[in-house]
């Protein structure tokens, strides 16, 4: 089974700083080497990911805010293609509804050249932080129907050497994409779909796209998505595919170190996603397509969030890391595991001592675990 390591690079340390502006209070400038430390620690923390054996590299996108300080995940990724020989390439996720869709199909045919042979795994996403739809000047509302038009102007893009497209929100007559991908197909084929509500699963699945779960619920109330992923790639005449799962990962010499450095570090990463998708406001009631977080808002709390992301997430000693990737191995057959880890406020040396650890004593049991063939649901199909 193949293992990634996946690139936060959070500006955690400016959360309270960069709240009190938005809220109007008067507060000092942002002391720009709190983003170049973090930026260049963890480009150059990545770039041992080849030599310690990691089968992939993966980053996020996201804007504005000291949530996740990676706006172009398709750009960073273009540089590491270049400097790794070794490693795949994914995205979790290119926030569709931010972009102009050629111009994703421009970029991610370039990553496919940059690669030189190797696959990009392009993960796509609606988002759902009002703030950075906002700033950036999108109407959240149309998120969905965006989102629909850009995949399929992405494909064709991709698949026709010139094609048209008349939607509500995208019109496009004889146009053509160059250079041409070195093979569209398999672009297509490692296209996935990560969403948040449980509604917005068979989304991505109608597209033709496959499965990556970032978990934000407990892993249980996952199975009920992927049936409906599944049954909504059936519908679509696509076959069954394994999922690509995502975690926050934190490995201790000892017990004590791990819990230590899981509940100081994990927590703190929770804690800026409330932060980063308002999770406890109540704007998402009046955000068409985003039901299900306005039913979350009077349940978030700091506390709350935090306890389930040390329930959710991988943390411990090497033995109990690798016994814990098993269960989850053993429960969704996934293609894949895209781990982050440095997170919150970790230092480098931290993460890298973490690393250390799970390349030499996690890594080898994760590449040794079977890949099994994906779980069909088949009672959920014949619902």
């Amino acid at each position: 089974m193949r293992c990634g390591m996946t690139l936060f690079i959070q500006g955690y340390e400016d959360w309270d700083r960069y709240l009190a502006r938005e809220r109007g209070e008067q507060v000092p400038d942002l002391d720009p080497e709190l983003d170049r430390q973090r930026l260049s620690g963890e480009i150059e923390t990545a770039l041992m990911a080849e030599d310690l054996g990691f089968d992939s590299l993966w980053t996020v996108e996201h804007h504005v805010s000291p949530y996740t300080m990676i706006p172009n995940p398709v750009q960073l990724l273009t540089f590491f293609a270049g400097a790794t020989t070794r490693m795949d390439m994914g995205t979790m996720v290119v926030v569709l509804p931010w972009h102009h869709p050629l111009r994703v199909a421009e970029d991610i045919t370039l990553l496919q050249y940059a690669l030189r042979g190797r696959t990009p795994h392009i993960g796509f996403g609606r988002g759902a932080a009002r703030r950075e739809f906002r700033q950036l000047g999108f109407d959240m509302n149309q998120s969905k129907d965006v989102f629909a038009e850009s995949i399929e102007i992405i494909k064709r893009a991709l698949t026709q050497e010139v094609f048209s497209f008349s939607g509500e929100h995208f019109t496009f007559e004889n146009t053509s994409m160059r250079p041409r991908p070195l093979d569209p197909q398999a672009l297509i084929d490692a296209f996935h779909f990560s969403w948040g509500s449980p509604s917005s699963a068979p989304v991505g699945a109608a597209h033709g796209l496959k499965p990556l779960i970032i978990p934000q619920r407990p892993w249980d109330e996952y199975h009920a998505d992927l049936a409906a992923f599944s049954r909504a790639r059936a519908d679509a005449g696509f076959a069954p595919a394994r999922p690509r799962i995502h975690m926050c990962v934190y490995v201790g010499e000892t017990e004590q170190e791990a819990f230590e450095g899981a509940h100081r570090y994990i927590p703190e990463y929770s804690q800026s996603a409330l932060y980063n998708y308002e999770l406890s406001s109540n704007h998402f009631a009046t955000t068409k397509g985003y039901e299900h977080y306005a039913g979350m808002a009077d349940l978030v709390t700091s506390q709350a969030m935090g306890a389930s992301y040390l329930a959710n997430h991988v943390w411990g000693t090497p033995d109990v890391c690798v016994d814990r990737l098993r269960a989850i191995a053993s429960a969704f057959h996934p293609e894949e595991f895209m781990l982050v880890f440095r997170y919150g406020s970790m230092p480098r040396d931290v993460a890298e001592r973490s690393i250390g650890l799970f390349a030499s004593e996690v890594l080898p049991a994760v590449h040794d675990l079977d890949l099994e063939a994906p779980i069909t649901y088949d009672g959920a199909l014949a619902g």
